[in-house]
C-alpha cells in the first residue's frame, strides 16, 4: 500500500516522451486533419428545400429552438410571451407542416425516398470517418505501447480518475496521477479540439464535440429533420419545451445592479 503523504516516484526512461507521448500526439493531430479533409471530400452539401412549404417547416422548428436559447438576452417578458403563445399554438395545430393532411400517419419509409437515402448515407459516412480512425489508432497503441506508464500529471486528482487515466496498467497502489499510453490517447481525443480549431477553423469535421452537438441541437444544421423522423412529433416536443420555459431577462434589475456597483 502507498503511504499517505509520501511522494510516489517511478523510475522511467526519459525516451518515453520521444517514443510514445510525441508519436501518439502527432499521429492523432495528423489523423484529425486527414479526417477533416476526407469528410469534406466525401460528404455532399445539404440539399436545400425544394418548396416554400418545406423551407417554412424547417425554419419554423429552428425558430422555436432559437427562441428558447436566446430569449433571455434580447426579449422582454411581453415580447417573449407573445412569441411563445404564437409558436406553441402553431406547433400544436400543425400550421407549419408542409403536408398537414399526413398528420397523425406513420412517417414514410426512408428507403423509398431518395432524399432520405442521401441523408442516411451522409450519416453513415460521418460515422465511418469517426470510428475507423479511432479503431486503427487504438489497435496501434495496444499493439506497440500497451502497459507503459508514460508521465505524471502535475496536479492532484481523486480516485475516480484512476480507471480513466490508468487504462491497461491500473494497479491498486499506483498513484492516480500516473497516466498510461492508452489513457494518453483518450486525453488527446478530447483535448486536441482547440488545436483542430486553430488549424482547421472552428467549423471543422475533426471536432467531435461539435458533431455531437449538431446531432442534439437541430438549430445547428440547415435541415433539422433527420431521415425517418416525424415533423409533427418534433413540433409537439418543441411546443412542450416552450410551454414549461420560464422567461428571465438579463436586463431585469439592471438599474439596481449598476447603482450597487457604482456605490461599491
Amino acid at each position: 500500500m502507498a503511504v499517505q503523504g509520501l511522494e510516489q516516484t517511478i523510475l522511467r526512461d526519459p525516451a518515453l516522451i520521444y517514443w510514445i507521448v510525441l508519436p501518439i500526439t502527432v499521429v492523432m493531430i495528423l489523423t484529425g486533419i486527414l479526417r477533416h479533409y476526407a469528410t469534406v471530400l466525401m460528404n455532399s452539401p445539404p440539399r436545400p428545400a425544394s418548396t416554400l412549404a418545406e423551407s417554412r417547416e424547417r425554419l419554423s422548428l429552428i425558430r422555436g429552438v432559437n427562441l428558447r436559447n436566446n430569449a433571455s438576452a434580447v426579449l422582454t417578458t411581453e415580447g417573449f410571451t407573445a412569441r411563445k403563445e404564437y409558436l406553441v399554438g402553431a406547433y400544436q395545430s400543425g400550421a407549419f407542416l408542409k403536408n398537414p393532411e399526413a398528420r397523425g400517419q406513420p412517417p414514410a419509409n426512408p428507403m423509398s425516398d431518395p432524399a432520405a437515402m442521401e441523408g442516411m448515407m451522409g450519416m453513415l459516412k460521418g460515422n465511418m470517418m469517426m470510428m475507423i480512425p479511432q479503431t486503427l489508432i487504438m489497435s496501434w497503441i495496444n499493439a506497440f505501447f500497451s502497459g507503459y506508464v508514460i508521465l505524471k500529471l502535475p496536479f492532484p486528482l481523486t480516485i475516480r480518475f484512476k480507471s480513466m487515466l490508468q487504462s491497461g496498467v491500473m494497479t491498486r497502489d499506483l498513484d492516480v496521477r500516473w497516466v498510461s499510453s492508452l489513457s494518453w490517447y483518450f486525453l488527446n481525443l478530447f483535448g486536441l479540439q482547440s488545436v483542430f480549431g486553430f488549424i482547421l477553423g472552428h467549423d471543422n469535421a475533426a471536432n467531435q464535440m461539435a458533431q455531437q452537438m449538431a446531432a442534439v441541437n437541430p438549430a445547428m444544421g440547415s435541415n433539422p429533420f433527420q431521415p425517418g423522423q416525424d415533423p409533427d412529433k418534433l413540433f409537439q416536443s418543441e411546443a412542450e419545451n416552450l410551454e414549461v420555459m420560464e422567461h428571465s431577462c438579463i436586463l431585469d434589475g439592471i438599474e439596481e445592479r449598476v447603482l450597487h456597483n457604482l456605490g461599491a
